[in-house]
């Protein structure tokens, strides 16, 4: 996501390509740990703190908690929760309202990779000005943001460790990735105990969603040796913990796999990008309201085998830690797994498990083009190219 910029000198030949790493978030792992957003708070000189969780979150208690443990701290709290799944434009902004009758000099998300993702958004608006849509592509704030914490309660989009903020325009339907360093959240608390509460469609949604990035991030173009480290390790956690988590949601060792991958995955993608099964999946959900983690998770394995031979060596590694014994590590046993792996989750399979048996392939290949992560893929993707990646998927 941060190539090198360009240098004056040549490298000499045989040199390994030069490569930034960037880790901006401070990690806070373990059970109970929501305990401490308070002290945390505190810490980076906050007095008054806009909090940003869903309903659903504050339903299970746990935005609750978060205020009592800032309020406990003796920091003024206040709460916005005017948005839903995927939050548009327009609620950013009126978050940001809420945000500037309040002033806040601390922003935390509380919830999914929506709450999260709005408290960016709220972010830019509260301290930039302007619209959502001034802030779509990266190192895009105009000025300083305030500091921010994240507190997920599941565990898959990995915006806790990303600088950027996926947010619906409304005009148009389709996400727009709004990023900036300064947008990333200085600390991130990862508190299994949050993610029990989760119900299991969610947890699929969200659990296939963090394979799909650690998948992705691993063989972009984009990808450096710093971060196929954390798309590995991203992997390797979720290949042995989302199967134990899809059959034993109780399970909170493999639930704490879960969301720590899910933050290595975010930080994989930081650093480097995705690919066409994200590319493809956008517009089933700007057209036909697909959950996100059910549309790349449907295209996921198709563009696997599209990319088979460009993505052969980051597919093999990441096929190496999977625990069946069903053949050499190969991008097609990766691919099964994927396509295993979202049937044991309950998710659909195939487009017209969706009720899109006859989609409007032609106008869904011209949207996935336009795409910025279609420019990431290992393999060259032209719009007849997505066009039979649709038809593979019906």
């Amino acid at each position: 996501m941060h190539p090198p910029p360009p240098s004056a000198a040549s490298p000499p030949a045989g040199a390994p390509t030069p490569f930034e790493m960037r880790a901006p978030t401070r990690l806070v792992v373990g059970a109970g740990t929501l305990g401490r957003l308070g002290s945390l708070a505190t810490e980076l000189g906050a007095q008054r703190v806009l909090v940003v969780s869903d309903r659903g979150v504050q339903r299970a208690g746990h935005a609750a908690t978060g205020l009592a443990a800032l309020e406990g701290a003796g920091l003024a709290t206040a709460l916005f929760d005017e948005f839903t799944e995927d939050p548009g434009s327009g609620a950013v902004a009126e978050g940001a309202a809420r945000a500037r009758e309040f002033r806040p000099d601390l922003i935390v998300g509380l919830g999914g990779g929506s709450s999260m993702d709005c408290a960016k958004g709220i972010n830019f608006l509260v301290s930039c000005g302007g619209r959502m849509q001034d802030y779509r592509g990266r190192h895009t704030a105009t000025g300083p943001l305030l500091p921010s914490i994240a507190v997920p309660t599941t565990a898959g989009t990995g915006s806790e460790t990303q600088s950027f903020a996926l947010v619906t325009d409304d005009d148009t339907g389709m996400k727009m990735a709004c990023g900036d360093p300064q947008a990333a959240f200085r600390v991130a608390i990862l508190d299994v105990v949050l993610t029990l509460t989760q119900p299991a469609r969610v947890t699929a949604l969200t659990g296939i969603d963090a394979v799909s990035h650690a998948v992705e991030s691993h063989v972009s173009r984009a990808a450096t040796p710093a971060s196929r480290v954390f798309s590995r390790a991203a992997f390797a956690l979720l290949a042995h913990g989302l199967p134990r988590v899809f059959a034993d949601p109780a399970d909170v060792a493999a639930r704490a796999d879960v969301q720590l991958a899910a933050a290595w995955a975010g930080l994989a993608i930081e650093n480097s990008m995705l690919g066409a099964a994200h590319a493809l999946a956008n517009p089933l959900t700007a057209a036909h309201d697909v959950v996100h983690g059910q549309a790349v998770g449907l295209m996921l394995p198709h563009v696997v085998r599209f990319n088979a031979a460009a993505g052969a060596d980051g597919y093999g590694e990441l096929a190496a830690h999977l625990a069946d014994e069903a053949g050499p590590p190969t991008a097609e046993r990766l691919a099964v797994w994927l396509e295993s792996l979202v049937a044991s989750s309950g998710l659909a399979c195939r487009l017209a498990d969706l009720g899109l048996a006859t989609p409007d392939v032609t106008a869904l290949a011209t949207a996935a083009a336009g795409q910025w992560t279609a420019g990431f893929n290992p393999r060259p993707v032209a719009t007849a190219d997505l066009a039979l990646l649709y038809e593979a998927a019906r």
